[in-house]
């Protein structure tokens, strides 16, 4: 049974420079154009089936927000049809949908009604949704006292205890805490269970390939992909980062065809004579990195690299990477270290060390010399986004070391999915498998 089915739908929308040329094309006599169309949505179609958990992903602009607010029936399209079948219940932007004046309380008992929940039985789940908010006394106080994550936390309740046939959720658990965002998602999976559509925005691809049965994508308001979350998932990365052509150049063709730039930025990561900091210049470069360090040593530039492919963002699964870093010492330094890290863009580490925990001695370095260093390893990590950090350090007795420089979040890596993974999960364990065969009983 199809609980969703959009079809052919198209939404444009008239953008104004200033509220004036509004009031200039609504009163002129001869009806004068002075707005500009965007086309938010451009003939999309989709049947989601009944009971299925729908990821909708996309870059800032794609259309993902209007797509759920006509498939709620808070906007109409311009052209084409929506048909849902069951009760909607919509949690969409933040404040939406609530009456700030109104107590939590009395805006639980409205969304109700608006559902056409009679009062008493909202009034005998009432306890339930108290609960799971969980915001104690606010529960009583006009909601326009309440922080964002409590304002969640009410609406979020709301939303899930009305029995709906199909929920929807546009980035509005962004702003919750770890704990509620936790208990949240356990309730997802429960009302997955129970056979209820959900259909969720996220920017979180963990969350896609976590709690979605199902994954769309959407590009400047068309549909790109629709399938299997894992493949919808490498899909954006390819949208964002890929081989086909970005926004940041990713794999340009003529890096393809022939690699001399890749080359050449090579040749500098590996020349020592080049003691500034170019770190800047390489394409995984995030600026919004951290840095700390007492500056007696310092990261000057850095490379991702595998096979014969330099300064790359987008790797390959269960492929070799290489992380060059490049250390110009300003003092004299008798027991350096070097040292990396990986992690989510949640921030979890999926994994750090360095030459100290890893028992590797290095001998002294002299102010003025400039080293290169290199770590390589099997990148078996489940594909996504993930962020390295990088550390030149002095033994000092401690698995930490001296701080000399940290560059925390300096480069961003895509790990690419090119075949069918065989796990599920943040990391391939690779683990082998046998059948042990039960023994004969012996006789007594």
């Amino acid at each position: 049974m199809i609980a969703i089915s959009v079809r052919n739908v198209s939404k444009k929308f008239r953008l104004f420079a200033s509220p004036r040329e509004r009031l200039f094309e609504t009163c002129h006599p001869f009806r004068k154009r002075y707005h500009r169309e965007f086309l938010a949505l451009n003939e999309v179609s989709i049947d989601i089936p009944k009971g299925r958990t729908i990821g909708i992903i996309g870059r800032n602009g794609s259309g993902k927000s209007t797509l759920l607010q006509i498939i709620a029936g808070i906007v109409q399209p311009t052209s084409g049809s929506v048909v849902v079948n069951g009760r909607v219940a919509a949690l969409l932007e933040l404040g939406a949908g609530f009456n700030p004046d109104f107590t939590g309380r009395d805006n639980v008992m409205l969304n109700g009604a608006l559902l056409g929940i009679p009062r008493d039985e909202m009034i005998e789940r009432m306890p339930h949704i108290q609960a799971f908010a969980d915001i104690g006394e606010f529960f009583d106080q006009p909601v326009k006292t309440y922080s964002s994550g409590m304002f969640v936390r009410a609406a979020f309740a709301a939303t899930i205890h009305v029995d709906p046939d199909v929920l929807i959720i546009d980035e509005a658990l962004a702003v919750g805490d770890a704990k509620f965002q936790h208990k949240c998602y356990e309730h997802l999976s429960a009302l997955r269970e129970r056979g209820i559509t959900i259909l969720f925005v996220t920017h979180s691809m963990a969350l896609i390939t976590t709690y979605a049965q199902q994954a769309v994508l959407l590009d400047h308001g068309e549909l790109v992909a629709d399938g299997e979350p894992g493949l919808v998932v490498d899909k954006y990365h390819e949208l964002l980062f890929g081989r086909n052509g970005s926004e940041q150049g990713l794999q340009s063709i003529a890096e393809k065809e022939v690699g001399k730039s890749m080359n050449c930025r090579a040749l500098d990561m590996l020349d020592k004579s080049q003691r500034d900091d170019v770190c800047s210049v390489r394409r995984s470069y995030n600026r919004t990195e951290t840095r700390f360090g007492n500056g007696e040593a310092k990261i000057v530039d850095y490379a991702l690299q595998y096979d014969d492919v330099w300064d790359v963002v987008d790797v390959p699964f269960r492929s070799t990477l290489n992380i060059y870093v490049k250390v110009a010492f300003f003092g004299d330094v008798s027991a350096p270290a070097a040292g990396f890290c990986i992690k989510t863009v949640e921030g979890i580490y999926v994994y750090a060390t360095n030459t100290i925990i890893m028992g590797r001695q290095i001998r002294p370095a002299s102010s003025g010399d400039v080293w290169i260093f290199k770590f390589s390893f099997a990148l078996t990590v489940s594909p996504g986004d993930y962020f390295f950090d990088l550390a030149v350090l002095e033994v000092d007795g401690t698995r930490g070391g001296c701080v000399l420089d940290v560059r925390r979040s300096i480069a961003h890596c895509v790990v690419s999915l090119e075949r069918d993974r065989t796990f599920d999960g943040l990391v391939d364990l690779d683990p082998s498998f046998e059948v042990i065969e039960e023994q004969s009983r012996v006789r007594l």
